[in-house]
């Protein structure tokens, strides 16, 4: 069986990513490994402006830096809370927040700090929801450098 030292759980702060954080805590209790904890923003959040703006827009765009930066700092305090007590005792604990495309950066940042599990949550939608949404953990499986565990509600 292979080592696992660090475990990189990818969330949305959704209930699917509730669910996964249980699983991904317990695991790494059990191996006595370091928990990643990784929130991507999508940029498109931040870089288009909300409809309506109108002639906001110039105005927008010279504060995308800003916007990025409190987005950041909101993410880091959710990440913070993101964990029960027994849990922050017991574990080593890394958060990160990143900007870009979920998939592609959750894989990047499994690449970059060698982990050796990602555990992530699915809503396991099917059909059309699945063809318009697609699945950050489909897409994550298919170029992921370690193994994945994906965890639905029950």
């Amino acid at each position: 069986m292979a080592e696992i030292k660090r475990i990189l759980l990818a969330t949305d702060f959704s209930e699917c990513s509730n669910h996964a954080r249980e699983f991904a805590c317990q695991i790494a209790s059990q191996f006595k490994a370091e928990l990643h904890l990784l929130y991507v923003i999508h940029d498109m959040a931040v870089e288009v402006p909300d409809f309506g703006m109108g002639l906001a827009f110039p105005g927008y765009l010279e504060n995308v830096t800003g916007v990025k930066r409190e987005l950041s700092m909101k993410a880091h305090e959710k990440l913070e809370a993101e964990l029960s007590e027994p849990w922050v005792e017991q574990l080593q604990v890394v958060h990160s927040v990143r900007f870009g495309i979920p998939a592609t950066k959750i894989v990047e940042y499994a690449q970059e700090h060698e982990i050796d599990l990602i555990v992530i949550g699915t809503h396991g939608r099917v059909g059309i929801p699945h063809v318009l949404l697609g699945s950050v953990a489909e897409r994550v499986i298919k170029h992921a450098p370690c193994p994945v565990t994906t965890v639905r509600l029950p």
